[in-house]
């Protein structure tokens, strides 16, 4: 409130201001002041307590929120500035002040349930209107979030979280000392490996060398030989040629007679030796490489492979301890609803009390309190759910693999309600969320595809060549799980789609459920077991045997319950879901 001619004072929304009975009052409108906008008040509301110009008088009205308050016209609304009240609820009106990140001009005022979003009130009239969305004004809820549950849940929650991440820093930093040693080393080996082929390739090319130089010193050997008779032969011939000569010019004839003949006859002999001599064994030498080292050097990318053995973090490492479980009983979720007996073949844990069972035959999903140990509400579906997967805690989504859609349905008021569906360009049949995202895997063709919360498609995984059969996938922060009944097998993924890991042995492995040190429970139809593998899927260890065909398992951390469906074509097991409690030995 102001005087009218004067300048008002940029605080006077905050307090109370008394005027003269003889000045004029103007009273500006609240909301718009808090924007920096002077506007005359024209009302007010006295569920707000703020005085309201022409314009908000008007949307307040309107707005879904604010439309049943009490308005008084400019006639009949207060002439003084209204003191703020001290109540909590005004309270968090003023801490109302964070941005909302798609409107930056509005603030946070606003909560999705079903989305799980704050929200300004833009984004709550173009996204989530209240035909389609359950949204609830932050300071008509947030009375009972002082030292709550959810406020406990939440500091063990990060507690938790914390050491996680500086046990995995710790643990990295080891690995990466540990691994370094081991490239130190490894450089110390392809060293002496190097040294250990050049020692080799030097005796070899000693050896070569031995065998040139022991031919070359026959050859030497054979040639002085050769050259010693020759010169002994050419010398003797030479005496015998002058001596003939001689007789011959002194004309001795008897002489020259016998001498002639008897060097006739010598020389036939030589003729015999220079034959021999000429007769040699002497060789012209080449040197041919040995083809294997050839084509070794030639084809040969690497002087060797290095091996690799994966570190694990000590959440990656944690080993299978062996459980002790005992029969707790059945909960009967026949209905009346019911046409056909019953076909469970996906579960999934809401809270500690209530689960949420997808009946196959029966086109529809169950709500089951384990407290009374009854089925609460049954919604019937357009066509038969395959797997379902917890969203929020009201909040699930289920496959429908005929019709290539995947069916989202919320709790409220304990009744279950269709949400909005999303299509998908397959037989989808296993579903897993896990923070916001959502995994599927498809039959008909074999891929995994991941999903954000408005079904915006983030990767595609072919499995061609890496599953054949993902009828149930389930994931955390590192992988993904699929159980393939064709392979045979639980294949583990990273979220790039590379395998990691593979437990194999399995006969008909279906539904599986996560425990909250990471690993696995696996139903195997055919044996009649549920088996527990460990998160890298490298060992596993039965927990329950001798069951009538389990199909669906669902592990509850908090109670350490295990509830399975039976697939037995048998109204004594498939009628009933089976619990077991468990226990570590």
């Amino acid at each position: 409130m102001a005087v009218s001619g004067k300048k008002a004072s940029k605080q006077f929304s905050s307090s109370t201001t008394s005027m003269a009975s003889d000045e004029y009052l103007q009273i500006y409108c609240q909301p718009c002041d808090e924007e920096g906008t002077r506007c005359p008040a024209h009302g007010y509301c006295t569920d707000c307590k703020e005085h309201l110009c022409k314009t908000c008088f008007k949307a307040h009205r309107i707005n879904k929120f604010t439309k049943k308050h009490t308005l008084l016209d400019a006639a009949n609304m207060p002439k003084v500035l209204q003191q703020p009240s001290t109540s909590l609820h005004t309270g968090l009106l003023d801490d109302l002040t964070l941005p909302c990140g798609k409107h930056p001009k509005e603030m946070i005022k606003f909560y999705c349930n079903d989305h799980t979003e704050l929200l300004c009130s833009v984004c709550v009239t173009l996204e989530h209107q209240a035909t389609s969305c359950k949204v609830n004004y932050i300071p008509d809820i947030s009375g009972d979030i002082i030292d709550s549950k959810e406020y406990q849940v939440f500091l063990n929650a990060e507690n938790t979280t914390s050491d996680q991440f500086r046990q995995i820093l710790k643990d990295v930093k080891n690995m990466t000392h540990k691994s370094n040693n081991s490239l130190r080393d490894t450089l110390v080996v392809i060293k002496t490996f190097r040294q250990e082929i050049n020692q080799r390739l030097d005796e070899l090319e000693r050896q070569a060398v031995d065998t040139v130089k022991v031919i070359e010193q026959k050859n030497n050997k054979h040639m002085k030989a050769v050259e010693t008779t020759c010169e002994e032969v050419t010398k003797s011939l030479k005496i015998s040629s002058d001596k003939i000569k001689q007789l011959n010019t002194t004309k001795q004839a008897d002489k020259l007679f016998i001498d002639l003949k008897l060097a006739e006859k010598t020389i036939k002999d030589m003729e015999g030796k220079l034959l021999k001599l000429s007769s040699n064994d002497i060789k012209e030498h080449n040197f041919q490489s040995n083809d294997v080292i050839t084509n070794l050097f030639k084809t040969e990318k690497s002087l060797g492979t290095l091996t690799q053995k994966t570190l694990k973090t000590e959440c990656q490492s944690v080993q299978i301890q062996s459980r002790r479980s005992s029969h707790e009983g059945e909960i009967c979720v026949k209905t009346p609803k019911d046409k056909y007996m019953c076909y469970i073949t996906g579960i999934t844990l809401l809270t500690p009390d209530l689960l949420i069972i997808n009946d196959y035959k029966n086109k529809a999903v169950k709500m089951v309190d384990t407290s009374s140990q009854s089925v609460s509400d049954q919604l019937q579906l357009d066509d038969q759910p395959f797997d379902i997967t917890t969203v929020t805690s009201t909040k699930f989504a289920v496959t429908l693999p005929d019709i290539h859609t995947i069916q989202f349905i919320s709790i409220s008021s304990n009744k279950l309600k269709k949400k909005h569906t999303m299509k998908v360009d397959g037989k989808c049949h296993g579903i897993s969320c896990y923070q916001g995202k959502f995994v599927v895997s498809f039959y008909h063709p074999t891929k995994l595809q991941t999903f954000d919360m408005n079904g915006t498609i983030l990767t595609t995984i072919d499995g061609t060549t890496k599953f054949k059969g993902p009828w149930y996938i389930t994931c955390n922060s590192s992988s993904i799980y699929i159980s393939d009944c064709d392979m045979k097998t639980v294949t583990r993924l990273n979220w790039q789609g590379d395998v990691i890991g593979s437990y194999c042995g399995m006969s008909q492995p279906t539904g599986m459920s996560l425990s909250d040190d990471g690993t696995v429970f696996v139903c195997d139809w055919e044996r009649h077991v549920i088996e527990e593998i460990s998160g890298d899927c490298s060992t596993g260890e039965l927990v329950l045997q001798d069951l009538k065909t389990p199909r669906a398992v669902c592990l509850c951390g908090e109670t350490k319950k295990l509830y399975y469906s039976c697939n037995a074509w048998d109204e004594k097991y498939d009628n009933f879901l089976h619990i077991h409690n468990l226990s570590y030995t």
